[in-house]
């Protein structure tokens, strides 16, 4: 069934960041459109960035529910408002770790499996690359595979996995972004070698990706404030 089809890339977001925040963030979840229009728009684990308006999220979650891919979940419990969550792990039979990595595809487009573990740390766990690759192994032998091998970044040295869910060819990575070329010297004989397409590690980048990600929750919580004050009156 999905195979027959592609997920725009305003539903691809607003799936991806819906099956992540119900990894990340259990207690915040499902979320309000509010709180998905955050996610949406967040500036880190997201390629490209993007401004959604509501309008674009709710005419996505409307394209997803008729997919069947999403449900409504009325208000209850002292919540005044409609929240949304993801059911492709019922749909397709996924586990956790499965649903991290199409989370990762679906958000950043084409990814190396070092990638791919690195990126699903804070949704699955995985001791290793041979599990990453095990489960995408199991994603793209299913019967409408969900996981293809793309082949190489040209300098790349790493396969590229994408979800036949979106065009792989809109959702490629920016050149550079988060692969670049090391350069190594060698002192016997005065030569010099050049590595490229390794992965480059970036404390920095880490801190300032891991800093953003506490500022999104902290905006999730407080729409969650706000709405639990307007259910009381206040």
């Amino acid at each position: 069934m999905l195979r027959a089809m592609q997920l725009s890339q305003e539903c691809a977001r607003v799936l991806g960041s819906l099956v992540e925040k119900g990894l990340t963030t259990p207690q915040q979840y499902p979320l309000t459109i509010n709180a998905l229009l955050a996610a949406c728009n967040q500036p880190s684990n997201r390629e490209p960035v993007v401004s959604y308006d509501e309008g674009t999220v709710q005419s996505a979650l409307d394209e997803l529910r008729e997919q069947r891919l999403i449900r409504l979940v009325l208000p209850s419990h002292g919540r005044s408002v409609v929240r949304y969550r993801h059911v492709l792990d019922e749909a397709l039979g996924l586990d956790d770790r499965q649903c991290a990595i199409l989370a990762v595809l679906l958000l950043r487009g084409p990814q190396t499996v070092g990638e791919l573990r690195t990126r699903t740390e804070r949704m699955a766990r995985f001791d290793g690359p041979a599990e990453v690759q095990h489960e995408l192994d199991l994603l793209h032998g299913r019967e409408e595979p969900l996981a293809d091998d793309i082949g190489r970044r040209p300098g790349q040295k790493e396969e590229r996995w994408a979800s036949p869910l979106v065009d792989a060819g809109d959702r490629d990575p920016v050149p550079g972004a988060d692969i670049g070329a090391v350069t190594s010297s060698s002192t016997e004989g005065g030569g010099t070698s050049v590595r490229e397409g390794l992965p480059r590690h970036d404390p920095m980048g880490d801190l300032r990706s891991d800093l953003t990600d506490l500022r999104s929750e902290v905006a999730l919580l407080r729409h969650e404030l706000e709405e639990l004050r307007e259910s009381l009156g206040g």
